[in-house]
């Protein structure tokens, strides 16, 4: 490999980890790749620019995610509670399926009373005598999975329906999209590489999108590029007059090494109506 500054790259294996670097080595190894060799035009520049390009494709995804959980807490929480009349309607049994999963989703939301400092649950537990606070007051400490899941054992498929519409979903792809996406901002919150990850867990097929969308049958479920459209098809809903379309674009041009096909991107990407 050729490294035009062994002391600059001594300096960057010393503050990223060797281990962590060499998944980016990876991609430059001949085949076979057991014989760890290098192809002839293999530089450690190319190397940390795929590290370069992964950070910042993880904070764009990160970003984006975030705006996703944060409307689908709020959306979830008011629907709900406006369709049962119920502010909650979150820690009461009569609306959920399976009790012992119910059981321990109202440990969780106990525990996470407990150990909170957020002002509104303080407030809360000191001025009224209910035991637990209404449903959108929870909705901002449990964790994400298990407001999901909490939707997920709800009693009420008219209920279920009446969220996930508005999203342009159905109720299974919504389930396994959020599943994927929690996924996809754990890799990310966890500094793992992104890009040319091939993740085994695959996100349900979108068969009567609502919104524009790609033709999922020419599309390679486990690599990013698919999570990449789960992202842009929510905002529209989430975030209508969104830039993530140009960020993205902005970011693969200032990479223009790197090669979009192990993220799943098909050469004609951008002509799909989902990014027009």
């Amino acid at each position: 490999m050729s490294i035009a500054d062994e002391q600059k790259a001594i300096s960057y294996l010393a503050n990223i980890n060797y281990f962590r670097l060499s998944a980016y080595l990876y991609p430059l190894l001949k085949y076979p790749k057991e014989d760890h060799l290098y192809k002839d035009s293999a530089t450690f520049d190319m190397a940390l620019d795929m590290y370069r390009f992964d950070r910042k494709l993880r904070i764009l995804l990160f970003n984006e995610i975030e705006k996703i959980e944060v409307a689908i807490r709020s959306t979830m929480c008011n629907l709900i509670t406006d369709v049962l009349s119920d502010v909650f309607w979150m820690t009461d049994s009569n609306n959920f399926n399976n009790p012992a999963i119910f059981t321990k989703r109202l440990a969780i939301i106990k525990s996470e009373m407990e150990k909170t400092n957020e002002e509104f649950i303080i407030h809360f537990q000191n001025k009224y005598a209910d035991s637990y606070p209404p449903a959108w007051m929870i909705a901002e400490i449990v964790p994400f999975g298990v407001l999901c899941s909490t939707f997920n054992n709800l009693k009420s498929k008219s209920t279920q329906k009446r969220v996930v519409g508005y999203f342009g979903l159905s109720v299974p792809v919504f389930a396994s999209w959020i599943v994927s996406l929690v996924n996809l901002r754990n890799l990310c919150g966890h500094h793992n590489r992104t890009w040319n990850k091939e993740i085994p867990l695959i996100p349900a097929p979108l068969k009567n999108p609502v919104f524009p969308w790609i033709d999922s049958s020419t599309t390679d479920m486990k690599r990013i590029y698919y999570r990449i459209c789960i992202i842009k098809y929510l905002l529209f809903t989430v975030s209508p007059n969104n830039t993530f379309t140009e960020k993205l674009k902005s970011l693969l041009a200032q990479y223009p090494t790197i090669d979009s096909k192990a993220m799943g991107f098909p050469a004609n990407w951008q002509t799909e109506p989902l990014w027009q």
